[in-house]
This record gives C-alpha cells, structure tokens and sequence, in this order.
C-alpha cells in the first residue's frame, strides 16, 4: 500500500495523488486492516536485515518508505542510521514527524526520491530494503537493479511484500476478505475508494514467491532466499549484493 514510484509521469502522478489523499489515515488502515500483523512482519524483515549486518556501523536505505514504519523499526532494532526514501510528499511528512515523536531526527533521514532513479551513488549503503512498494514500480526488474547498484559488495537487499498464501483452504477465505472486504473498508474509512480497489489488484498481478526469487537473482543478487509469513500473505525475500554490477 506504497506510493508507486516509477518514471511514467502521467501514470505516476495519478498514483501518487492517489496515496497523498490517503496519508492522513494510512497507518490506521494499515494496522486496522490487517490486524496489525504487518508490525510483525516488519520485525521479523529488520530482524533478517540484522542478521546479515552491524546495525550500529550501518546505512540503510528504506525505499518506498511511506510514512516510514520500517525505517524507524530497522532505527530501533538495530541502531542503524537509515535514509527513508519516498516520493510521496505527503506521506513522507508523516514519516518525518514520526522520526520527531520518536527523537531520532539524528539518525534517520527523509528524501523524495524516485525508486527507479537514485539519487544516490553507487555502493552507498550497508543494506536497502523495500516493504509493500516493489509491486507499485512499474519497473519491478529495473527497481532491483537500482537497489543493487546502490548497495556495497556483499550488503543485503530485502523485499518485504504480499504475497500467494500457501496453504489451501485459508488462502481461498483470504482472498474474500482481500479481495471484497478490505477494499469496502478500506474506502469507508479512507473516503477514497481507487487505493482500496488497487490494492488486491495491484497484489494480484505480483509475481509469486519463486519467481520473485528469480528476478532478484536476475538482478545480480546471490544467496537469494525468501520465507512465507503468516501462511505465505506476505513474503520476506533477502540476498547479498554481488561484487559485480550489472550494467542498466
């Protein structure tokens, strides 16, 4: 439920007027709607990130960031400085008065920055993740690339996105409640019905568990693996940066 990020600006610019309507109640909904099972899921992807890095020596880069959950979640569990990088004015506001409430405006930057076009040099940062933004790129692949070409040789990327739940009779009862219910709701409260209709939609169209793995090995990723959170609604896939860059 990010900002799309991505170089088509008509397209862009719609879904990005989109999620700025929807900012001032996007962590409630967020929370609401999902029972708040998405604050563990964000525990447990910084959790992997940590496993890989020296949090306290390290840059993290929080592509997609929104209103910057897992920015200040990757602060708080490993001490980490990390940049929360958005283009979505608005939620990036949020996020920035977030950073305030929780006093570590020292170590966690905001940007406005397009998730296809860095505006960062090569080899900067320790690890970079995204979470619930890679499937609003209209570039998935390119989107990837970009998060690898930013990463130093051997940091890790991190994708934390829903995903096809695995087991059978619960992933038919999900997809009623994702695919009807959520979005009746989601516009209730919102007032904006477009996000909430996207949303299942946007899901629906993102590649599966393995094939997701395959696009990142694609992009120069190694080591790739993923693992299903709560029955597989959401997937954490990780790999390390490979010393060599693919040019894009």
């Amino acid at each position: 439920m990010k900002a799309k990020v991505d170089s088509h600006p008509q397209e862009s610019q719609t879904v990005q007027r989109m999620f700025a309507e929807i900012a001032h109640r996007y962590d409630f909904l967020n929370h609401f709607l999902s029972l708040s099972i998405d604050r563990r899921w964000r525990r447990i992807a910084a959790a992997k990130i940590g496993e890989h890095i020296d949090g306290t020596h390290a840059v993290c880069l929080d592509l997609c960031s929104g209103t910057g959950d897992l920015a200040l979640e990757l602060r708080r569990r490993l001490g980490a400085n990390v940049v929360a990088a958005d283009f979505c004015h608005p939620m990036l506001v949020r996020c920035a008065n977030k950073v305030r409430a929780a006093h570590v405006e020292g170590s966690i930057r905001t940007i406005e920055a397009d998730s296809l076009k860095l505006p960062f040099a090569d080899k900067s940062f320790d690890a970079a993740t995204v979470a619930f933004g890679l499937r609003n790129l209209e570039d998935r692949q390119a989107g990837l690339l970009e998060m690898q070409r930013v990463l130093k040789p051997g940091g890790v990327g991190a994708v934390l996105e829903f995903s096809q739940p695995v087991i059978p009779f619960f992933r038919e009862a999900f997809g009623l409640y994702f695919h009807y219910v959520l979005p009746l709701l989601g516009s209730i409260i919102s007032g904006q019905s477009s996000a909430y209709r996207y949303l299942p939609e946007s899901v629906r169209r993102f590649p599966a568990q393995r094939e997701l793995a395959e696009m990142m090995t694609s992009a120069g990723f190694i080591d790739v693996s993923w693992k299903n959170l709560s029955g597989g609604i959401a997937a954490l896939h990780w790999g390390t940066a490979s010393s060599s860059r693919i040019s894009h």
